[in-house]
């Protein structure tokens, strides 16, 4: 899935302004303002960002893109992620996920996930990375 520009800086400003850990009900009401399909990958994002700092330890997730090296695909309610990627301290690393969402798109039934290695700053500016 694509976003339109002025959706994927809504976006943008949206993930920018949610803790990792956090979603309260000034981030419900933006995320309602969304698309059933953008709502559904904007909290497939934060899910990620939040298992991956409770669970993986080393990082501290701020960031992260579903479709930077590849497309995302919905079935329903379940939405892949095979190539997304996550930031952490200045750094980007691939991850891969698969999120089963209630039908609001809010709520998470389900949410598989692996972390890759990191992508080499050389190749930042080829899939639009940044600090």
């Amino acid at each position: 899935m694509t976003l339109r520009p002025s959706t994927a800086a809504a976006c943008l400003v949206l993930m920018a302004a949610i803790p990792a850990h956090a979603l309260d009900s000034s981030i419900v009401q933006q995320l309602d303002r969304l698309t059933p399909e953008e709502r559904r990958e904007q909290r497939c994002d934060i899910e990620a960002m939040r298992r991956i700092a409770k669970q993986e330890g080393d990082f501290r997730p701020d960031k992260v893109i579903a479709y930077t090296f590849g497309d995302t695909v919905e079935a329903g309610d379940l939405f892949k992620a095979p190539g997304a990627v996550f930031r952490s301290k200045g750094e980007w690393y691939r991850l891969k996920y698969k999120c089963k969402t209630a039908e609001d798109g809010l709520t998470i039934q389900s949410f598989d996930y692996k972390v890759g290695t990191k992508v080499p700053r050389d190749e930042w500016s080829e899939y639009y990375l940044y600090e």
